[in-house]
């Protein structure tokens, strides 16, 4: 009998519920993010995109890994977290927020979801707020319960993601808000289905609250969806770069504080509750930065792929900053990235040069994002 070929580093590298139906439906590049496999690779990128805007495109994201928070003072310790004001989040509701150390530097920039009074989700992007939110807790003096539990999502994404949706649920799918959730049982699976989505289209996140039933929730929608033309995917580098979409460590990281991002909607420094980075984050935000995540458009050949390094940009001869995420729009017919310069060259109009591995490349400082600025789409 022949030896099934597997893809494998070991087990410390977990895979999901849905891994080997990704693999069946043609997955043939996995990276890793919090500590798990995804699929990165199911043929063209370029074709994933036009699958994605054009039709729809289901994505295992079971590494967003969920920090679940329970116990009487769960709204105090979220809060703690976070220096968005939670105090108006409403059962049902979920929030893009930011999470930041003692200094003001970002540790991830998850969507908060709270299912009950004291019971919240945070989903995470590439980074370990399981061992951090212990470890805070243990401090807190908050009578808190910390820990992951066994949920995996998926991404529901692209413009006939309701239709879908309606097939697998009913109409009633139709008056889940924009960044609200619900809880569905679909065939026996146990669900959280959240209007949210990391890909600036129209979506849904579908939370698996039950390991041993991911094929059969993968299998199930990939049959509600092939008469919508619904194709296995992974997340757009493209779709994300275009609406300005942050990757945690690549536009982001510890040493990068929300002024540099221009996200001073997530910090709220005038409410009375408090949270871990708090004076720092007032200092920085009376100091004001030294440096501004601006969108670039790179003139010169058509990129081949995304940076997979930063890439230095430069004024008069001098490095001012890194390109932090670039590719190549084939609908905008630019190559559009996302850098990290000095605030004397973030103004809109102003010209640079950056550095590739194809050479140096003239590029100009421009608004993000680049495509649906007021993000229309996704809230439609």
């Amino acid at each position: 009998m022949a030896k099934k070929e597997e893809f494998g580093f070991g087990t410390q590298i977990r895979k999901s519920p849905y891994f080997d139906a990704t693999v069946r439906w043609g997955a043939t590049g996995f990276s890793v993010y919090n500590h798990m496999y995804i699929p990165r690779d199911f043929g063209s990128p370029e074709q994933n995109f036009w699958n994605l805007i054009n039709d729809a495109i289901l994505c295992d994201v079971a590494v967003e890994r969920q920090v679940e928070i329970t116990g009487p003072d769960a709204a105090q310790f979220a809060q703690l977290l976070t220096p968005r004001d939670l105090s108006k989040c409403a059962v049902g509701q979920c929030k893009y927020v930011l999470i930041t150390n003692a200094d003001g530097g970002i540790l991830n920039d998850p969507i908060l979801l709270r299912l009950g009074e004291n019971h919240f989700w945070i989903s995470l992007a590439d980074s370990d707020i399981l061992l951090w939110a212990q470890g805070v807790a243990i401090n807190s003096g908050l009578d808190v319960q910390i820990r992951e539990p066994d949920v995996s999502p998926l991404q529901l994404q692209g413009p006939k993601s309701g239709e879908v949706m309606n097939a697998l649920f009913g109409e009633s799918i139709y008056d889940l808000k924009y960044y609200w959730l619900r809880e569905y049982d679909l065939d026996g699976i146990p669900l959280i289905v959240s209007r949210t989505g990391w890909s600036s289209e129209l979506g849904y996140e579908i939370y698996l609250r039950d390991s041993s039933k991911g094929d059969a929730l993968w299998e199930r929608i990939m049959d509600a969806g092939a008469p919508f033309g619904l194709k296995p995917g992974h997340t757009s580098t493209i779709r994300r770069i275009e609406g300005g979409m942050l990757s945690y460590h690549a536009d982001m990281d510890i040493n990068t504080n929300p002024y540099e991002l221009s996200l001073d909607r997530l910090v709220n420094l005038d409410m009375e509750a408090e949270f871990i980075g708090k004076s720092a984050l007032q200092s920085i935000k009376d100091k004001g930065v030294s440096r501004k995540q601006v969108g670039l458009i790179i003139d010169g050949p058509v990129l081949e792929g995304p940076n997979t390094r930063f890439w230095p940009v430069e004024d008069n001869g001098e490095q001012v900053g890194k390109v932090t995420s670039a590719v190549h729009s084939p609908r905008l017919k630019q190559n559009i990235a996302l850098a990290m310069v000095s605030i004397e060259q973030s103004a809109i109009g102003t010209a640079l040069k950056v550095q590739t591995p194809s050479g140096e490349m003239n590029a100009t400082v421009v608004e993000t994002p680049f495509f649906d600025p007021k993000k229309k789409i996704a809230a439609s």
